[in-house]
């Protein structure tokens, strides 16, 4: 028998399926692209709030995914007092909570955001990670659809503040209440019916009436062979729904100039030439289908009421459209739903051109807070997918685009008490200027060593001082970045030596001025070469 001890196993690092590292370029587009959003938000008047990453799973409670699942797709753990909490599904269910709990000292309408992380127990995939930052705005107390199309404004402009252009996105609008009348003019009362038949007009954007249509009935074949069961609706009930479909409307990518019928509250004229407004398309299209149901009869006056202070405030369908296929949250959402969706095309990772889509939406919860309540409580929010949206923005070229500048870098020639110490006044004086830098810490014996970590860290600028420099009060500044464009014009290494390539002596009282100087240089010299790109 072998006595001798098993040498322990190294430890695999490994990360966790779903999740991801971020890097520093990810770190900083994430607080730019955050920065432009809260500015947004903090202009119309919502202040931030913070809500912990876990909350008891009865608080999350049936608004998950469905509610035939109540606790899955999330990651829960047993507290010692035998209570189950989860991670934060989504950050409207911990902000529902945090309104009821402190609803006598929180002043109503209550107007906020939050920006976190939130966590789905689900299967990962590409694009798809079980951990994604959302940016939520909500308005808790405010029960009339002004509140709403206020929400729909926002993200119109929340967009644009992030450099995406008109044409290249629209934000559509919809009525759950809409929905619930096409379910009592179709007489449809089996939840599971009408979560089937609601999956099925979601699918309108990707595969069309037709496609639908299918769908409603026994079912669809894709392309690959793949059946996808059908609602189970007959003929009857689909012929009621078709009509509805008809009126679902185009982007603005697809429209052109027409005469069209003036929007509410503006005055019809001769001349008037609009966009063409595919939501009335969609509204006349709706009440001819589920006017006459109570339901149904309300959502529409409420899109009509939005439809009018879009037009009133200069939001028009270029911006923010009515879509009456738009369906979002159906578990919890009680009355408008609204979509951000993206026109423009990206390349997937097949290389296959694809429209990119949506990228956030939101609508009214008037039953989450009410339900910690026992009394009514009107909400209304919405969410952007950050991680998503940061994806879109890089690939529009509008993320990423400030400038950071790597630490200028103090090396170190020698290691005694005297030396160190005016090396990190050095480096302290560059700070204080409000420069980058930091001071070599690594193994300072082998020099060679510090310039090859300034060359793979980028540093713009290298600061050296040996012991004859350091007698005289001078030190040696090396501009990194012209000494790397110079290199190639220098054959051997004595023409190096002698041209002291990109290095000059300063006195150590001139450091931070010349820094800063050879900093300057080099910021022109960047614009210079971006303007002739």
């Amino acid at each position: 028998m072998n006595d001798k001890q098993k040498k322990p196993q190294k430890l695999k690092a490994r990360l966790p399926r779903g999740f991801i590292d971020r890097s520093a370029a990810d770190i900083r587009a994430v607080n730019e692209m955050t920065a432009k959003i809260r500015e947004v938000y903090e202009h119309y008047g919502f202040d931030p709030v913070e809500t912990p990453l876990f909350e008891y799973t009865d608080a999350l409670g049936k608004f998950l995914p469905d509610s035939d699942r109540p606790n899955e797709g999330v990651f829960s753990l047993q507290d010692d007092d035998d209570q189950w909490m989860s991670l934060r599904y989504d950050l409207t269910a911990p902000l529902a909570r945090h309104v009821a709990e402190n609803f006598n000292e929180i002043q109503l309408p209550y107007r906020t955001y939050r920006a976190g992380y939130v966590f789905r127990n689900e299967k990962p995939g590409p694009g798809r990670f079980r951990q994604f930052m959302q940016f939520d705005a909500d308005t808790v107390g405010a029960p009339g659809v002004q509140a709403d199309a206020e929400m729909c404004m926002m993200m119109a402009d929340t967009l644009e503040a992030l450099g995406i252009k008109r044409g290249d996105y629209v934000i559509r609008v919809n009525n759950r209440k809409v929905l619930d009348g096409l379910m009592e003019k179709i007489e449809v009362s089996d939840p599971l019916q009408k979560l089937a038949v609601l999956r099925a007009l979601d699918k309108h954007d990707k595969f069309g009436a037709d496609g639908v249509i299918q769908l409603l009935g026994t079912g669809r074949k894709d392309e690959s062979g793949d059946f996808t069961k059908g609602a189970g609706l007959a003929q009857t009930q689909i012929g009621l729904i078709i009509p509805f479909l008809s009126g679902s409307g185009l982007t603005p990518a697809d429209q052109s100039r027409s005469r069209v019928r003036p929007l509410i509250g503006r005055p019809s004229k001769e001349d008037d030439i609009l966009w063409v407004d595919n939501s009335w398309n969609s509204i006349e299209a709706a009440r001819g289908t589920v006017g006459e149901t109570p339901s149904g009869n309300a959502g529409i006056e409420e899109l009509e009421l939005m439809l009018a202070l879009f037009e009133q405030a200069g939001y028009g369908p270029d911006r923010i459209a009515i879509n009456t296929t738009i369906i979002r949250g159906l578990e919890y959402y009680t009355g408008p739903v609204y979509e951000a969706e993206l026109l423009f095309d990206v390349t997937n990772e097949k290389g296959e051109k694809i429209v990119f889509g949506s990228v956030g939406g939101g609508g009214r919860y008037d039953g989450l807070v009410s339900r910690f309540m026992g009394q009514p409580v009107p909400a209304t929010g919405f969410s952007i997918g950050v991680s998503r949206l940061m994806t879109a923005l890089k690939n529009l070229g509008n993320l990423g685009q400030s400038e950071v500048i790597e630490p200028v870098l103090v090396t170190v020639m020698d290691g005694d008490v005297e030396s160190m110490g005016r090396y990190q006044r050095m480096t302290q004086e560059l700070r204080a200027a409000g420069i980058r830098a930091e001071m070599y810490q690594g193994n300072w014996k082998k020099f060679g060593n510090q310039l090859k970590y300034a060359d793979r860290r980028g540093c713009p600028i290298a600061i050296i001082q040996g012991g004859d420099e350091r007698a005289e009060g001078v030190v040696q500044i090396k501009d990194l970045i012209e000494g790397k464009r110079l290199s190639g014009e220098i054959e051997d290494n004595a023409s190096w030596r002698e041209a002291r390539v990109a290095q000059e002596t300063a006195a150590e009282a001139d450091l931070v001025a010349k820094v800063k100087e050879i900093l300057a240089a080099q910021t022109e010299d960047r614009a210079r070469a971006g303007s002739n790109a």
